[in-house]
C-alpha cells in the first residue's frame, strides 16, 4: 500500500496524507464555498478532486456521518451531501473508500468517547503522534485537520490487525 488519505467529513474537516507507515506528509482543510441556499457552506467536488489527485493515495479512510440527534434536515442533508460529494470524488480518481464510524477510530487512537474535550484531545493526540508537524494543528480550529489525520492512522491500525490474521 502506498500513501493513504483521512478524511473529516464537513465544512469545517480536513484531509490528511500519510504514509503507509503512518508519517504524515501534509494537510490541507475541506475546500469549502459558501454557495448553497442562504449562504450555506459545501464541498466544493472540483477543489476536493484537486488535491486527492495530486496526492495520488492508494487508499481513503473516511469518518462515517450520519444524521444526528436533535440535528434539522438541513443539517443532516448537508452532512449527506459532503459525504456524497467526497465519496463520488475518490470514485472518479479509482481511490477505494472505507468508512470508520466517529467511535472505532477515536477508539483505536485512544481519544475518550464523548463530545467533551474530544477535539482538543485530537489536536494533542496529533501534536503527540507528529511533533514535527505540530504548527498543522497549533489552532483550535485546526481540530478537523487532526481528526482527519488520526481516521487515516485509525484506518492503518485497523488494516494492518486485520492482514495480520
Amino acid at each position: 500500500m502506498s500513501n493513504i488519505i483521512g478524511v473529516d467529513i464537513g465544512a469545517k474537516g480536513a484531509l490528511a496524507l500519510l504514509s503507509a507507515a503512518g508519517d504524515l506528509f501534509e494537510v490541507a482543510d475541506m475546500p469549502i464555498l459558501r454557495d448553497g441556499p442562504a449562504n450555506r457552506p459545501n464541498v466544493n467536488a472540483p477543489l476536493l478532486s484537486a488535491i486527492v489527485y495530486r496526492w495520488q493515495a492508494s487508499k481513503a479512510f473516511v469518518e462515517f456521518v450520519a444524521a444526528r440527534p436533535k440535528e434539522g434536515p438541513t443539517g443532516a442533508f448537508a452532512f449527506g451531501r459532503s459525504k456524497g460529494v467526497i465519496e463520488g470524488v475518490c470514485a472518479a480518481v479509482g481511490l477505494p473508500v472505507a468508512f470508520l464510524t466517529p467511535s472505532a477510530w477515536k477508539r483505536e487512537v485512544g481519544i475518550p468517547p464523548g463530545k467533551d474535550g474530544a477535539k482538543d484531545a485530537a489536536r494533542s493526540e496529533a501534536i503527540r503522534r507528529w511533533p514535527s508537524k505540530a504548527e498543522f494543528f497549533a489552532r483550535v480550529k485546526d481540530d478537523g485537520r487532526a481528526e482527519a489525520a488520526l481516521i487515516a492512522t485509525a484506518g492503518l491500525l485497523r488494516e494492518g490487525r486485520d492482514n495480520g490474521r
